[in-house]
């Protein structure tokens, strides 16, 4: 992504990341990072009721521009040690559906080998192959977002681009911070706090358990987040900021955080083209947790 500037809670540890990280729990809403606000929709970039405005029509906004290319990172910092999960893939806004290859890194020492993950996202669902843990590599394992603490916000090491933008229709305390260029895209860039009860509130039905789970799950209720919005009011760039706590070798509490970031490009270009598995290809088998 090429940049240029003008101008509490808890999720239960063995859910958050749980699938890729061992044993890291949210445990509060992150500080403010960055956010954006919509050429479209705003008039003065500093008002801040058209910033509000702005950030808060980007799903209805993403749902109109349909397909797009789809960049993630999950960053995360707990104990001194730093680990940084990439994606990309391809995400229709319209229908919605996706498809992501996601990176997970070796552990700490390197014994592991960097392997890709493929992720399937409906609403309400993922998919994911190349799981691991016992899961035969031809098949896929099928988690129900509504059912996890998070809601699938860090669960599988990367957002699901979908909710990451339903969460802005909570947007509260929406702040312009500049002017930017994104991937030479002009943007405007504000930053917020969300309320995950009122994000869930206004979803459309479908999606309403997963942003629920996720209000449920951090206590806190609300979750830092910074966006960057073309002049047609897409999101080019989402990010949120967690507060985490991991566990160590004895089961000792560590501080940290993830930020993670999912990036927009292609709209329009892009017309995804997602099988979903069919039930025989799904794992019925226990899948193991993860060591703590």
């Amino acid at each position: 992504m090429a940049v240029r500037g003008h101008g509490r809670g808890r999720v239960a540890a063995t859910v958050a990341l749980g699938v890729l990280l061992a044993g890291c729990a949210t445990s509060g809403p992150g500080q403010r990072e960055e956010g954006a606000g919509s050429a479209a929709l705003m008039g003065s970039a500093e008002d801040p009721a058209r910033a509000l405005a702005a950030v808060r029509a980007v799903p209805a906004v993403l749902a109109r521009a349909g397909g797009a290319w789809v960049r993630t990172a999950m960053e995360t910092e707990s104990g001194g040690t730093r680990l940084t999960i990439r994606g990309s893939g391809v995400y229709d806004f319209a229908r919605p559906v996706g498809e992501l290859t996601v990176l997970a890194p070796g552990d700490v020492t390197g014994a592991l080998e960097h392997r890709p993950i493929t992720e399937v996202f409906i609403p309400g669902a993922l998919y994911m192959k190349n799981r691991g843990a016992g899961v035969p590599a031809d098949k896929w394992v099928r988690l129900e977002t509504g059912a996890l603490g998070d809601g699938d916000l860090l669960t599988s090491g990367a957002t699901d681009p979908l909710a990451a933008a339903e969460l802005l229709a909570g947007a509260r305390e929406v702040a312009y911070l500049r002017d930017e260029t994104v991937d030479g895209a002009r943007v405007r860039h504000y930053w917020g706090t969300v309320d995950l009860k009122d994000a869930a509130r206004r979803a459309p039905a479908r999606d309403r358990a997963v942003l629920l789970a996720a209000a449920r799950g951090f206590s806190g209720g609300t979750v830092a987040f910074d966006a960057s919005l073309d002049e047609q009011g897409r999101a080019r760039v989402l990010r949120y900021r967690f507060r985490v706590r991991s566990r160590d070798g004895r089961g000792r509490a560590l501080p940290g955080t993830v930020v993670s970031t999912v990036e927009l490009v292609s709209f329009g270009a892009v017309r995804p083209r997602v099988r979903l598995p069919v039930p025989g290809d799904i794992y019925a088998g226990r899948v193991a947790a993860p060591q703590k």
